[in-house]
Parts: structure tokens; sequence; C-alpha cells
């Protein structure tokens, strides 16, 4: 047998042994991990924190919407999640008259409380690892007949369970398939907006403090829970009553310090731990660089745009918010995966795991073709995969684009004219939806939706298109216009879909003749042909690569599980309830800089700037400073906390995550990282990796003190 090298053995340490707070760990499992946690200071058990047998902590935690946490903190189904969690709700309820975004919004009482359509909340029942029942016949299968198989399995499974009940289960792969959990959850879906601090508070910072540390934001709103008499889910109705859980967080006031233990209960979304470095070189060089340049662009407009007047910053707050998010995070995990020289480090533990593939023909013949085999895979989809990227945030960036895409599909229906009753009912929506876009304020609109469709058209054309797609090239040199954005411009005049008087003409009342006018548009021409020209020269090289590095991917985790048996591995998230732990931690930014781990008041005060609208200061939050007026929820020192930060392990999703202390209380909402620990999703670094929380002193001092809606806080538990 062939030695393995020393060299081996430390990488083995460097890559995949995880960092003390490093983890997002399934609640099932818990128990392995109790030792640990405790070691680190937590003083309940893994029963207290999961179980399906008796109340515990995971009744308390939800997902919230398709993708936050949030947390109920009363007996009667009052619900704690961000601000910017809850914002497109509270911008729904939101108008100029009546502008909760601006002022925020405290409902006197249940009767005042607002319905969220659409909005649901998710609470875990159990979980369940069905493993053998998923897998069950996948031996010996083509890779497509295994999807097949797995397929029937996880629907038999699923149905089994639920049959006769109210509940809904979700089956997850996790390590690429070589593990399925059952998540059987009640979806609830009458859900009531309470409260939301004015933006100036919710939201302070804005983009500019995005992923920054530190931190003064109030990120945060409030919710409640409704349900049918039988305490069970049901659709909206003036008869549902608050939901009662069987467990709310005890909220504790007593705050936290340098080293106290804590950990995040909540529902990570997406991490990569396990990337080749071909895939760190694509999201490093090429992925995130191409994303943060069209957003540079789009956030440009809208921030202009938003400058003008009150209304159009309404109108475009929660745009500019969702643009803005991936765009920062993104120029932070290129600037860390660069720092920690992922790609490199990649490398050496590949060369280690072919040595160790190659140190026996059993391991050989399972592993050793599997590198080889996704390098080849990302260089041949490379083209492809940036065709994606391109489309999903240049071609759909403007509204004008977007409803092209829609008439084009309805243009498609029409000629089968098989389903005229449909094909009306997507007719009327379109319209309606155009419609309404044309009476809020839409000559303004018009020109920030044709600035942006330009500009972000022109990248896509000059940084790949013309080196991609030939017919693009001669469909600009026909048009003889003197430059790209000249001819996009003039894409976006010629088309029906800005003109009020023609959209009507061919939607309202549509006949499916109607199709050959539509078809014959400018906009909707080259949008089709964007879509065609993707999907006949990229989208195959797409699917086969992705199905090919899923099924490497599972090859290659397998292979790295069994070179270190002793180790636990963690799966990636994949929106499943996790809990990470950590303790509260300063850190070192830069040479010769240390934050400390928790803000104050005071810096709100500093940062305060009545010309820059993220860093305006509320008058009655200026009079409390004044008269440092805290309450019970000032610290020992008598300062207001505002936030803090840990080295617990959270990505995307755990936004309105419980932060809870070493009794399982409520000490805080996670809502951020830190910007320097943004490629967390790839790589954990225990220097620099920080999730950044509200402290739930600062969430009731807002609510009780500020809002004077202290009948909320007497809903809850608080000890101290």
């Amino acid at each position: 047998m062939k030695k393995v090298s020393v060299s081996f053995a430390l990488m083995m340490l460097l890559m995949f042994n995880a960092f003390a707070d490093e983890g997002m760990w399934l609640p099932l499992l818990l128990g392995n991990k109790q030792a640990d946690m405790q070691k680190n200071g937590m003083k309940i058990s893994a029963e207290d924190i999961y179980s399906a047998n008796h109340s515990s902590l995971k009744d308390a935690v939800v997902l919230f919407g398709r993708g936050c946490t949030g947390e109920f903190v009363s007996s009667q189904g009052l619900l704690l999640t961000n601000h910017h969690c809850g914002y497109s709700f509270i911008v729904s309820h939101s108008t100029v008259e009546a502008d909760y975004l601006t002022n925020g919004f405290w409902a006197e009482n249940k009767s005042a409380e607002l319905p969220c359509k659409g909005l649901t909340v998710t609470l875990l029942v159990y979980m369940q690892d069905v493993t053998a029942e998923v897998l069950k016949g996948v031996e010996n299968v083509s890779q497509a007949e295994r999807e097949k198989i797995i397929e029937r399995n996880i629907g038999e499974v699923a149905a089994k369970v639920t049959e006769g009940t109210h509940y809904e289960a979700v089956i997850k792969p996790f390590y690429y398939g070589n593990q399925y959990f059952m998540y059987v959850n009640e979806v609830f879906r009458d859900v009531r907006l309470v409260g939301a601090p004015p933006s100036n508070i919710g939201k302070f910072g804005g983009d500019t403090d995005n992923w920054m540390w530190p931190r003064h934001t109030g990120d945060f709103s409030v919710f409640r829970v409704y349900a049918n008499k039988n305490n069970e889910p049901a659709d909206y109705s003036p008869e549902n009553v608050p939901y009662v859980p069987k467990k709310h967080l005890k909220i504790n006031l007593n705050g936290v310090k340098e080293g106290d233990f804590t950990f995040v209960f909540g529902y990570p979304g997406t991490t990569r731990q396990f990337l080749t470095s071909d895939a760190v070189d694509f999201v490093q060089n090429y992925d995130d660089p191409a994303r943060i340049k069209l957003r540079t662009e789009i956030l440009d407009v809208y921030n202009r745009a938003m400058n003008n007047s009150a209304a159009q910053r309404l109108r475009y707050a929660s745009e500019v918010a969702s643009v803005a998010n991936g765009w920062k995070k993104w120029q932070g995990e290129v600037r860390g995966l660069k720092r920690l020289d992922t790609k490199n480090k990649k490398i050496e533990f590949e060369n280690n795991f072919t040595e160790w593939a190659a140190s026996s023909s059993e391991r050989t013949k399972l592993y050793g073709g599997v590198l080889p085999a996704l390098k080849k895979t990302y260089a041949e989809s490379q083209q492809a995969r940036l065709a994606y990227i391109y489309i999903n945030e240049a071609l759909l960036a403007s509204d004008m684009m977007y409803q092209a895409l829609q008439v084009s599909k309805l243009a498609n229906l029409s000629k089968e004219a098989k389903d005229m009753e449909k094909i009306s009912a997507v007719a009327e929506n379109i319209y309606k939806s155009l419609k309404a876009g044309f009476e809020n304020d839409y000559a303004n609109h018009r020109l920030v939706d044709k600035e942006i469709f330009v500009r972000t058209m022109s990248i896509y054309y000059n940084d790949f298109a013309k080196n991609h797609y030939d017919w693009l090239v001669q469909e600009f040199s026909k048009s003889k216009k003197q430059s790209i954005e000249d001819y996009f411009a003039s894409v976006y005049e010629a088309s029906f879909l800005t003109n009020p008087k023609q959209v009507e003409k061919l939607l309202a009342g549509y006949k499916s003749k109607n199709y050959k006018k539509i078809e014959s548009d400018p906009a909707v021409m080259l949008c089709s042909r964007i879509i065609t020209a993707f999907n006949e020269k990229d989208g195959a090289i797409i699917n086969n690569a992705n199905a090919a590095t899923d099924s490497l991917y599972r090859v290659y985790v397998a292979g790295i599980m069994q070179m270190d048996t002793i180790k636990e591995f963690y799966p990636d998230a994949n929106l499943t309830l996790r809990v990470a732990y950590g303790n509260v931690k300063s850190y070192e930014p830069k040479d010769g800089v240390v934050y400390k781990p928790y803000s104050t008041i005071e810096g709100i005060m500093q940062k305060e700037n009545p010309d820059i609208y993220d860093y305006k200061v509320e008058k009655k939050l200026k009079q409390l400073y004044s008269e440092k007026d805290y309450g019970r929820y000032a610290n020992e020192k008598g300062e207001m906390p505002v936030a803090f930060i840990a080295s617990n392990h959270t990505t995307g999703g755990n936004s309105g995550s419980p932060v809870l202390d070493a009794n399982g209380d409520l000490i805080g909402i996670n809502f951020d990282r830190n910007w320097e620990g943004t490629m967390s999703d790839i790589m954990y670094d225990p220097s620099q990796c920080r999730n950044i929380s509200l402290d739930i002193r600062y969430c009731l001092f807002i609510i009780d003190k500020f809002a004077g809606a202290k009948h909320l806080v007497d809903e809850m538990t608080i000890v101290k």
C-alpha cells in the first residue's frame, strides 16, 4: 500500500476539521455535539433544544416566509423576525398617506393587526432520517434512473406520513445525496403585521452599513400567527385566533459580554463548503465580479431616482434593498476568498485526496476519476454558466423585459389556441400588472426602467454576448446605430409594452390572433431570441453539467468522509433547521484595528447626518438618548446596547434567527454577518467570521420606550 504523506494529514486538519465555531448542525443529531457545547458554556441539554417527544426550543423557531427565520416570544403567537424579513409586507401596507415604512407601525390591539397576504410561517413538528427508504432500489442503475427512483421514493414516503393529517412533509438531500432527511411541518397561512419601527431605526445605516461592523440597526419587526379554533393552520379568517405554540422563548435582559456562550437556531439557506478549486475560481473571478458590475449600474440608477422624491423612494425601497444585499455580500466574498488563498488551499487538498485515492486499487476505482471529471465539467460549462448569470442579472433587470418574457409566453400559448380560457386569464393578469404600473407615476418610472435596461444590456453585450452570440452582433450591425447603447434604447422606445394605449389595445379583451403583433414587437423579439439562443446553445450544457456535478460531488464527499471516519461533518445549509454555536467575540479586521463585540446608542448619535437618509435619527430617539431614559433595558454601565457579534456560523436564511444564551433564553435576533466573513459560505475563518445580532434589549426598548407599545412587551416572558 502506498504511504500517505504527512502533508495530507496537515491538510485534513486545515481543510475539513471544523473550527471550534464552525458548523451548522442538525438538531436531531445534536446529542453528538452536546459535550462540546457544554464544554463551551452551554447549561442545557440537546434534548432541551430538539425533542420529538416533548416541547423544546425547536417548537419556538419557524421558517418565516420563504427565506428567513422567526421565533415565538409569547403564548399568543407573537413572533419576532428582522425588519428586512418583514420589509415587503411593511411596504405592501404603506402608502404615501400612511407610510408605515418611514414612520413605523404599531397595532394598538389585535383587531388592528394587518393581514399579510401570501406570507406563511412554517413550524417543524419532527424530522427523521429516511436515507434507507429514499435510496431503496438505486444500486447498480444509471444516474437518470437513480433520480427517477429517488423522486418516486420521496413522493411515497412523504405521502405516507402526511396522509389524513394537516401536516406537510419535505425531504431534502444532504451531503450531495449521500443522506436524506424528512421534515414534517405545520404551515400557517394567517400571519399579521403587529409592529415595525421606522426605517430610520429598522434600516439605520442602510446599504452603507449593510454587512459591516459596528452596526446600529434596529433590525426587527413583529408579527402574530393565527390559527383556527383547534390551534391548527388555516387560511385567513376574522374568526381565527392567536396561535398557542408549544414553546415560546423567554427573554433574558442580562445581556452579553466577551466570551459568553451563544447559539443560533434557524434556517440557513446555502453554503458550499465542499467546492473544488475550479468552482472557487469561477466564483471568485467570473461569477461574483459579473454580478457586482451589473448591480452597481442598477443601484446607481435606483439611488438617483430615490433622491428625487418621497414617492420614488418608497417605490424603489424594496428593490434597492434586494439588489444591494447580494451586491455588497459578493464584494466581501471575493475579498475573503482571495485573502484566504482559498483556491490554492483547495488545490493542495485535492492533491492529497488524489494521493489517498491512489493508495489502494479499490479507492482508485471508486474515487480516482472524480476530481478530473469535475475539472472537465467545470471547464466545458464555464461559458454556459456565464450566459445564465448574465440573463438573470441583465436581461430581467428591467420591468419592460420581464413583461416581454411574459407576453412572449402568452404568444406561444395563443399559437396553440387549445385553452382559450387559460389564454384569456394569462392575458388579463399581464394587462392588470402593466396597467397598475402605468398608474403609478409611470412617466418617471419609464425613464428609470429604460436606463436600467440600456445600461445592463449594454454590459451584457460588451462583456459577454458579442463573443458568444453571432446573431446579436449581426442585429446590432443591421440596426445602423452608432453605439450599442443607442441600439438598446431604440428597442425600448419602440416596444408597445411602454405605451399604455397600445397595451390596452392588444391585451384588454385579448384575442388569440393578437399574438402576431406581440411577436413582432422589438423587445419581445429580442427577449425571445436571447432566451432561444440560450436554450439552444447553453441550456443543455448547464443541465448536463449540473447533473454531472451533483453526481460527482456525491462521490467526492463520500470519499472525503471515508478519509476521516473520526470527524463529524456538518452538511451544507439547505434552508433546513440548524444549530450553530460559538461565543461572543471581538475581532481584528486589519492591522492595528480591534472591534469590540457590542455597539450602543452612542454610535447612532455619532453617525447621525440629517443630509443622508440612511443616517437620519428619529427625534424621539434623540430625546430618549438625551435623557438617558433607557428603563430596565440599559446595561450595567448605564449604556443602551444596540447590537453584538459572536462566532456563530450563519448565512442567508439565518436572518431573524433567535440568538440564545447558555440557558436557551433569547438575547438577540441575528440579522447579518460581518463583511470580512462573507466567504464563510465557502471557507470559514475563525479569526474573521462573525454573526451580527440585534441585542434584544434594544428591540424591547424601541417597542416599549420609543413606540409606547408596552402591551407587546407585557405578553413576553422576561427573565433577569
